[in-house]
């Protein structure tokens, strides 16, 4: 009987045979796609040492729950940075856009074994999505990590940050997904992250390095540009924001009994209430939200997932105009559960109610997705308002402004639905509105156009 063959017009690296004498422990076929086990042999080749030579320890965090936030976690100013995945990124450098912090009590008792200092190597162990992702704690750094990250001190931050570079290379990242185990939502152990080979090359480094330094120029430029958006923003709408100087005697007022009556009591509500006055100081007369809206929709809880499915779109999907699928999960459920009253239709919006509150996502045509209970689906009168207009003004310095004064909660915000409707929007004839709409979507594709500059970089240097 002659050997078996597959045929040539198959693709090697989906259909392939493997000699029983080739099987290590693992049996799964990802493991031994030739193209991978090709890619691992010519990094041995270069006779590299693997990470466990270069650990001095090594740990992995937790999450206190967030159900007990008061017990837990606090705010930026009196907190401990607690980094998660999304802070991780692959240039090794820090992101804190989207940092939670706990407080002392906790960094040192609870998360005391998680600690991270200036020079320690982050590392991304779980989780969809580039396996391995690796960042180095800048100087004078204090923080700490959950479960889907580990610590490895390497007592030497130039070191930590050539190993960084080179994890974050595509032949780092192949090779750690290579190690990683599980379906929907893959993990490294520890012995498979430590086997890695490391090419310790300060060649790759200077690559990262020159990387960085084109992003942090962009980003800056980006930065600008984002920033003139609430200055045109502004002026079209002749409005003046509070200036307002934080020294303790200025944060010292007084408010009638009268007014405090039968309404809120906490003081940042009556600290702003200037934040109205400038509004309605604008060259346009304000309305409130409900005039201009049909309905507010609470979205659906779910905690089962599945590989593919519908997609459920939570508060970390948004983004303030767009939507975040880096952390996308999905629900075994089709288009006939959704409720006809909350299917999400073309030129309505989407509003974050929850943690990072007031995030407004104007949507660009019918969407397939369900949503959590923790965004708000907002039909929008259509005769009255652009709902594009609606997303920027709800963006903006002042729109943030307004959610920071009726949000409940001290240290997880949130919005109720009559907090919603009670923000007050300058309403300019929807001339003028479709005038700034057009003027913005001019801004962010410049903005978009140097975010696409980075990330070209980036992959000309992989």
């Amino acid at each position: 009987m002659g050997a078996f063959t597959i045929s040539e017009t198959l693709n090697p690296n989906r259909v392939f045979l493997l000699k029983k004498s080739e099987l290590e422990k693992r049996f799964d076929p990802f493991y031994y796609v030739p193209e991978i086990v090709e890619l691992e042999k010519k990094v041995l080749e270069k006779n590299p040492k693997k990470l466990r030579d270069y650990v001095l320890r090594i740990s992995s965090g937790a999450t206190p729950k967030t159900t007990e936030n008061e017990k837990y976690y606090t705010d930026k100013r009196n907190g401990i940075p607690f980094l998660r995945v999304q802070n991780l990124s692959p240039t090794g450098v820090l992101e804190f856009e989207d940092c939670k912090y706990i407080n002392e009590e906790t960094h040192s008792g609870m998360l005391k074994r998680s600690q991270v200092y200036e020079g320690d190597l982050l590392v991304k162990i779980t989780g969809v999505g580039r396996m391995a992702v690796s960042s180095v704690a800048p100087d004078g750094f204090e923080g700490n990590i959950n479960q889907h990250i580990c610590v490895i001190k390497t007592g030497n931050k130039k070191l930590s940050e050539t190993i960084a570079a080179y994890l974050n290379s595509d032949i780092g990242e192949r090779l750690a997904s290579r190690r990683s185990t599980g379906g929907t939502r893959p993990a490294l152990d520890y012995p498979a992250l430590l086997s890695l080979p490391i090419i310790e090359d300060e060649r790759i480094l200077e690559i990262t390095k020159k990387v960085v330094s084109d992003k942090t120029k962009n980003e800056s430029e980006a930065k600008m540009l984002f920033a003139s958006i609430d200055d045109y923003l502004n002026e079209e709408l002749g409005i003046t924001l509070p200036k307002r100087n934080n020294l303790l005697v200025n944060r010292i007022f007084k408010s009638r009994i009268g007014s405090l009556s039968g309404n809120r009591m906490d003081c940042y509500f009556y600290f702003t209430e200037d934040v109205e006055i400038h509004l309605n100081n604008g060259t346009y007369e304000t309305e409130k939200f409900s005039r201009l809206t049909n309905s507010i929709i609470n979205g659906f809880d779910f905690r089962e997932y599945v590989h593919e499915g519908t997609p459920y779109i939570k508060v970390a999907n948004i983004r303030k105009g767009e939507f975040d699928f880096s952390r996308i999960q999905f629900i075994e459920r089709d288009s006939t559960f959704i409720k006809k009253s909350i299917q999400l239709r073309k030129d309505n919006l989407l509003l974050t109610r929850k943690g990072t509150y007031g995030y407004a996502l104007c949507l660009d045509k019918d969407y397939n997705y369900v949503i959590s209970s923790e965004i708000f689906y907002i039909e929008i009168k259509h005769n009255m308002v652009n709902a594009k207009y609606l997303e920027i003004f709800l963006n903006s310095q002042i729109g943030q402004l307004q959610f920071d004064r009726v949000k409940i909660g001290a240290i997880m915000g949130s919005l109720s639905q009559e907090a919603v409707k009670s923000l007050r929007i300058p309403l300019p004839p929807l001339e003028k509105q479709n005038e700034i709409v057009d003027n913005v979507a001019k801004m962010r594709f410049q903005i978009k156009n140097l975010n696409e500059k980075t990330k070209a970089a980036l992959k000309k240097a992989n």
